[in-house]
């Protein structure tokens, strides 16, 4: 009887996790790892270049690519099964 239960809680929580989240939770992570990610673009490309103007185009570019790659990223990885 103690083991059911167990199963039964497993099966539950796995459930409620095969959940796929939604398009703007993507969006929304996109955005903030890539404002992370871009701030140390530039100050890697700042110290690099020793050019601020050029630490700050090179950042811009960069923002914009990655975040749309990663929102891709994670909506091609929510469909797939594997490790839910």
């Amino acid at each position: 009887m103690l083991v059911n239960q167990i199963i039964r809680t497993k099966e539950k929580t796995y459930q409620e996790t095969k959940v796929s989240e939604k398009p703007i939770r993507s969006l929304i992570k996109s955005i903030s790892w890539r404002v992370i990610g871009t701030l140390d673009t530039i100050l890697i490309s700042w110290i690099i270049t020793g050019t601020l103007t050029l630490a700050l185009s090179i950042g811009t570019i960069e923002l914009l690519t990655k975040m749309i790659l990663y929102f891709f990223h994670e909506r091609i990885w929510n469909k797939i099964n594997w490790g839910k």
